[in-house]
């Protein structure tokens, strides 16, 4: 297993950086594993919901977690205003950094995570795991 941290700064998009970060260092599987951070614009697409929902104000990212890979990216966030109220789910672009954002991937040398649409299941492209060679 390898390991990158890396900073994104204010105004990146939190999602288009890390798969920027994904496909500059060609990872074929990795994940998520810690992330801090703030944004003033967030756009996710809740639970079962075809459409997004945007959010302005000032926010902090309170967990955020995923598979990452060149091959397709599934990433969730959780994030709070200055009340506490918390709301997550789907990260995809849009999310605007107001400081910093501090990523931690993990990278998986031995396999290779790919999405596909799978017959008979969710109807989404859904991972599938091959081994590397």
């Amino acid at each position: 297993m390898k390991i990158y941290t890396f900073r994104l700064k204010p105004n990146q998009d939190l999602f288009d950086a890390i798969e920027t970060f994904v496909a500059d260092k060609k990872i074929e599987a990795g994940c998520v594993l810690s992330s801090v951070g703030s944004l003033t614009h967030v756009t996710l697409r809740l639970a079962n919901r075809e459409y997004y929902t945007e959010y302005d104000g000032h926010f902090e990212i309170v967990s955020m977690t995923g598979t990452v890979a060149m091959r397709g990216s599934h990433i969730h966030i959780s994030i709070s205003d200055g009340d506490g109220v918390t709301v997550g789910g789907h990260l995809v672009s849009g999310c605007k950094i107001y400081t910093t954002a501090e990523i931690v991937l993990a990278v998986f040398e031995d396999v290779i995570y790919k999405r596909e649409l799978l017959e008979n299941d969710s109807g989404y492209e859904e991972l599938v795991v091959y081994n590397n060679p």
